[in-house]
């Protein structure tokens, strides 16, 4: 097993759409609703502290293997996809070191379902953070990862996929980041 502790900054913004379930007050409209529940589209732990989940760093270089298909040498036409998806994990979530309270929204009109394209459209606010910077562990548990696959790969996934809300795999512009620094522990 390797480790790699990743610094990475953004260079774009980040944005979140965690799923909640906070009941309407009664006779409450939904621009009323929307104003009083957006921040809890927010990962956040206890203290109200705002995070990126650990699987949205361990699903983005799975994507990220699927969608460059970098070809693993000496193995044929084997990609690194099924080594990406099982030999890698991050265990901790990444604090941004912002408070719930702190965060700016961004409202937009929106389609209501979620589905690009339909119908009916409503406004909802997302949280927006224009930059951020974090140090996240990545445990490499399968040996086909080399230190070069593992760096290539993770430099696509800040490309072209992204994390969060509206990320270019996504056919968005948000969440897209750079590699600042990686030290190694094997």
């Amino acid at each position: 097993m390797k480790k790699a502790t990743v610094i990475l900054k953004s260079i774009s913004p980040y944005s979140q759409s965690r799923a909640y379930d906070v009941p309407k007050k009664e006779k409450e409209n939904h621009g009323d609703y929307e104003e009083r529940t957006w921040r809890n589209r927010c990962h956040t732990d206890k203290d109200g502290m705002v995070y990126i989940p650990a699987m949205a760093f361990k699903n983005c270089l799975s994507e990220a293997a699927k969608y460059l298909g970098i070809q693993i040498p000496g193995k044929g036409k084997s990609t690194y996809t099924k080594h990406f998806e099982a030999g890698l994990q991050v265990v901790d979530n990444v604090p941004l070191g912002i408070h719930i309270d702190a965060i700016q929204g961004e409202k937009l009109f929106v389609p209501s379902d979620g589905i690009r394209g339909s119908g009916k459209r409503v406004f909802k606010t997302f949280p927006y953070i224009p930059d951020w910077k974090a140090s996240i562990e990545f445990y490499i548990w399968d040996d086909t990862i080399t230190e070069k696959a593992f760096v290539e790969h993770l430099d696509g996934a800040g490309k072209f996929i992204g994390i969060g809300r509206f990320r270019p795999r996504n056919n968005g512009l948000y969440g897209r980041f750079v590699i600042e620094k990686i030290t190694w522990d094997k």
